[in-house]
């Protein structure tokens, strides 16, 4: 429990003294890794209304530009377990099932319209919704087309309505719209957009097709992050052929489908599974028997155990940092240019995937992050100084948590300012300089192609 200091209104509306209630607080986190735990925080199912710390700075500051990272919502599986009846989930948008929201049916009526968007290359010929009544493999479901309905309108609520980032006359030159050539992140996109600028006006809308999943755009080229990608894949089996656990679990569901093991663990049962327990079916079963709760905690337990190890061996880290500094270029490229007065592209949306997140997480230096869930976002803020125009600071959220202080750019900073946010030349330097030093080197040309000594 938590001790928690509550006011309560009195009926004849004066205020009481403040005291100290002992509540449960029914977030409070369990004090070991508990997969199911863990299992439900990964599908973020919509039910209770999200506390987010977006948009929080002293008065005197004015809010200049917001760039999105998110994740795409909840999905059917990309993997089947053989020989079992895949999981009974209808991708048909249904209003009155549940989850919902309060625009749904609003946001099916004006994707139909959407003929007039410019949508580059292939995502013109993608479908704007999901609407097939047994979901294709890897196709976004009603929950995760209603998680971004909920992430547009939150940020809706802070950026536009409070801090009015977008006025009602917003330019297509304001936005910046870039997504993967998957229908469940583009159709992301588009659910968050809906909520975030209500029935906007589809021939202001540019969407540009990303081809590479952690956006490296026209900077893809880059042999080392290739080999510590590598060397980060043999630790992952390695620890994998480590965990007896693992291998019973392997083995007794192997016999349950009647295949052999190898071709089991090549089918990836979590991302099934996962399926499974976030949409609350029942676990498959054959004549054999049915997979169970405990093959599922197993599997899941491993998972985050692999998570944790990974942070550790810093193999990872180093994949991050060259995987992602075309990305985060681009991102202080364009943050600069807005604190330098151009008033374009103040508000980018990129969707992405669960590889495209989780490395930005870790070349950021925020190892305390948890795997990027269903429909995760990660903010940058852009601040200006009102007592001090020329002086700009950022700030990082994710999930609508303040992960400003966690950065490795900016943990120092925090100890000696009272300044609540990061000035941007940190992060500037940290993106042009400080990420190439692990490498011995000075660019990311230069970077890619150093060997390790």
């Amino acid at each position: 429990v938590h001790l928690i200091p509550v006011n309560p209104i009195r009926e004849d509306g004066l205020n009481p003294k403040s005291r100290k209630r002992i509540m449960p607080d029914l977030l409070t986190e369990p004090p070991v890794i508990d997969p199911v735990y863990e299992a439900h925080v990964y599908c973020n199912i919509p039910t209770i209304a999200e506390r987010s710390m977006e948009g929080h700075a002293p008065h005197y500051f004015k809010l200049v530009s917001v760039q999105v990272l998110i994740r795409h919502g909840d999905r059917y599986p990309l993997y089947a377990i053989p020989k079992t009846k895949r999981p009974d989930i209808d991708c048909m948008l249904l209003p009155s099932r549940k989850p919902s929201h309060p625009q749904l049916e609003a946001f099916i009526k004006h994707m139909s319209k959407g003929s007039a968007a410019q949508m580059d290359g292939s995502l013109s010929s993608l479908p704007r919704y999901p609407s097939h009544s047994l979901c294709e493999m890897g196709e976004l479901t009603q929950t995760g087309v209603v998680q971004h309905l909920r992430n547009g309108q939150l940020l809706r609520d802070i950026y536009v309505k409070k801090h009015k980032l977008l006025l009602s006359d917003w330019t297509a030159k304001q936005l910046y719209l870039e997504t993967t050539g998957k229908s469940r992140t583009l159709q992301s996109a588009l659910a968050l957009l809906y909520t975030f600028l209500p029935d906007f006006d589809w021939k202001k809308i540019n969407m540009r097709h990303q081809w590479s999943t952690i956006f490296c755009s026209g900077s893809c080229d880059c042999p080392m992050r290739n080999h510590y990608l590598e060397e980060e894949q043999r630790r992952q089996y390695s620890l994998r052929v480590k965990n007896n656990d693992l291998e019973k679990i392997y083995v007794d569901m192997a016999k349950i489908v009647g295949i052999p093991t190898r071709q089991l663990r090549a089918s990836n049962p979590i991302d099934s599974l996962l399926c499974y327990f976030c949409h609350n079916v029942s676990f498959p079963c054959t004549k054999t028997g049915c997979i169970g709760m405990e093959h599922f905690k197993v599997i899941k337990r491993h998972q985050l155990e692999d998570e944790r190890e990974r942070q550790e061996k810093k193999l990872y880290f180093l994949y991050a940092l060259l995987a992602t500094h075309p990305l985060l270029n681009q991102t202080v490229n364009r943050l600069q240019r807005i604190a330098e007065g151009k008033k374009e592209e103040v508000f980018v949306l990129y969707s992405a995937h669960d590889v495209t997140l989780s490395p930005v997480l870790s070349a950021l230096g925020i190892t305390e992050a948890r795997f990027p869930r269903f429909a995760a976002r990660l903010v940058f803020e852009l601040w200006q100084d009102g007592k001090r125009p020329k002086e700009h600071f950022i700030r990082i959220l994710y999930n609508g948590a303040d992960v400003t202080f966690q950065t490795s750019f900016c943990k120092d900073y925090y100890k000696r300012s009272s300044k609540p946010m990061c000035p941007l030349e940190k992060f500037v330097n940290f993106v042009k300089r400080d990420m190439f030093l692990i490498f011995n080197s000075t660019s990311y040309y230069d970077a890619c192609r150093r060997r390790p000594l």
